[in-house]
């Protein structure tokens, strides 16, 4: 907060609570950008492209860039071999682990309290759920005797 609290409520006021549209977000983002609005064109979510360079789109009779096809003019392009030989087996072995190890420290490990309570819990639950079982299983077996007569 600045030395003078007026300015900052001024600005508090000046700018509008988060947006609550997509529209609005983009136009929000479109106003942010320091290029926004020169070209008078819509926001379409997509970067322009660079001065100079074409966005590869041949014009329509209009004038409009035409609309793109996602890649269907043209087949997938192919993995280039790139001839590389394969890592040994020790080397491979040895990367997998070093890369479990990294995984490992980003695991945000429970406290020995949060082990007990989530222990007991489940051993809670399951107890539960066998009781239940037990207790359907007698139920229906009563019913097959019943019906059945045994």
């Amino acid at each position: 907060m600045s030395e003078d609290g007026e300015k900052d409520q001024e600005k508090e006021q000046q700018q509008p609570s988060r947006p609550n549209t997509a529209a609005a977000r983009r136009e929000r983002r479109a106003s942010a950008r320091p290029d926004a609005g020169k070209s008078g064109e819509a926001d379409t979510g997509k970067r322009p492209a660079p001065k100079g360079k074409s966005s590869g789109r041949k014009p329509d009779k209009a004038g409009k860039p035409a609309a793109k096809t996602e890649g269907k003019d043209r087949p997938t392009p192919k993995r280039e071999d790139t001839g590389k030989k394969q890592a040994s087996l020790f080397s491979r072995i040895v990367r997998f682990l070093r890369e479990v190890w990294a995984e490992l420290k980003k695991v945000i490990w429970p406290t020995r309290k949060q082990m007990i309570t989530y222990t007991a819990v489940v051993l809670v639950f399951v107890s539960f759920m066998i009781a239940l079982v037990f207790a359907l299983d007698l139920a229906f077996g009563e019913v097959v005797a019943l019906v059945f007569g045994e």
